[in-house]
């Protein structure tokens, strides 16, 4: 059993190291709410040989929630889905959050962005999305966002939108701390142009923010390849192999 905090009950029958290794490796379906199986490789098996094991997940899937029915959102919808997500679409514009613009969200909610982020479930897994680039939304979305104990929070828009989107969430009381939560611009610099690569640069900073990567180019670099971030999960392990 793996906890939240990564601490685990029982053991594989080997080594420290291997009960340590199989928490580390299992953490990321558990993280996704997954069940699937792992690979040890030889040397972290600490048994002469790979082990696969069987991770049972207890949790549900995480959630991804996209505040802006833009064409940049359908992009990201099919991002999220790809990295396991359960996606839903909020705006609201009822001729724009139509389940036959987003068809591969899980769900399309016709809402004012903070009044629906108010009604719905939240956890630790939970990453934000606003791409609605308008003050009226972006305000009382980020002030409400910035407070909840979620994974990851991006909005969109220029270097000059986020300064005075900034100052507007300064006067209404939302702290520096609370700032130093938000990552926007939004995604990472790929020289990103279209909706899919925007996409792509979004996701590939919530995994870097998610796991502890640093986004660096991995040629050349000394970081580790695989970190070991926790994650809000729980789930058992078995040996099936």
């Amino acid at each position: 059993l793996v906890r939240p905090d990564g601490t685990y009950d029982g053991t594989l029958g080997g080594h420290p190291e291997l009960d340590r290794t199989a928490a580390a490796e299992a953490a990321a379906l558990l993280d996704a709410g997954r069940t699937g199986t792992v690979v040890i490789g030889e040397d972290g098996s600490r048994c002469g040989q790979p082990l696969t094991l069987f991770v049972e997940s207890s949790v549900p899937a995480p959630r991804m929630i996209v505040f802006g029915a833009i064409d940049f959102a359908a992009a990201l919808v099919r991002v999220g889905k790809f990295l396991g997500y359960r996606v839903t679409v909020c705006d609201a514009r009822p001729v724009f959050a139509t389940g036959a613009r987003f068809p591969e969200a899980d769900e399309v909610v016709v809402d004012w962005p903070h009044r629906y982020l108010d009604s719905t479930a939240t956890d630790g897994r939970t990453v934000l999305c606003v791409l609605t680039h308008d003050a009226k939304f972006d305000v009382p979305l980020l002030e409400r966002a910035l407070r909840l104990p979620v994974a990851y929070v991006g909005a969109m828009g220029s270097r000059r939108t986020h300064e005075d989107r900034n100052r507007r969430l300064r006067e209404v009381g939302v702290t520096e701390i609370e700032l130093a939560r938000l990552h926007s611009p939004i995604g990472l610099d790929l020289g990103a142009r279209t909706p899919e690569e925007t996409a792509l640069s979004i996701g590939a900073e919530i995994v870097a923010v998610r796991r502890g990567g640093s986004g660096v180019s991995l040629t050349g670099a000394h970081t580790p390849i695989h970190h070991d971030g926790p994650g809000p999960v729980a789930g058992r392990i078995g040996s099936v192999a």
